[in-house]
């Protein structure tokens, strides 16, 4: 017949098997953590170095495409920038209509069209 000693002894080595399983599941989620902290920096320090432009063309690829090849409306891609430049400005003053193209103009800085149209100029 079994004695209660013995009961007592096997829970407290299931005890003591529990809290290392605790403790080693600690030690793996906080290495599974430190492994994702790692990895955003990483991305956050590739998207730091990100061209001036390039996030701003991403509104335009939407309709535009990002290569020769793309389907869609007008290629931007490879055109010159200043020609990008005056079109982009027409479009803002409103004398090329009131297109949808105008209202996306109204949403930028100076800066940000001549980001925006160097970097188009750019891609080939």
């Amino acid at each position: 017949m079994e004695r209660y000693s013995d009961r007592s002894t096997d829970m407290r080595s299931g005890i003591r098997s529990g809290r290392t399983n605790v403790i080693r599941c600690v030690g793996v989620a906080s290495g599974a953590v430190g492994l994702l902290i790692a990895v955003s920096s990483l991305c956050l320090a590739q998207g730091a170095v990100s061209p001036p432009g390039r996030l701003l063309a991403s509104n335009c690829a939407q309709c535009h495409g990002t290569t020769d090849a793309a389907p869609g409306f007008d290629r931007l891609t490879g055109k010159s920038a200043s020609k990008l430049l005056r079109k982009m400005h027409k479009y803002q003053s409103g004398a090329a209509g009131e297109g949808i193209m105008t209202h996306h103009a109204m949403g930028y800085t100076e800066q940000q069209l001549r980001d925006l149209v160097q970097w188009l100029s750019q891609q080939r």
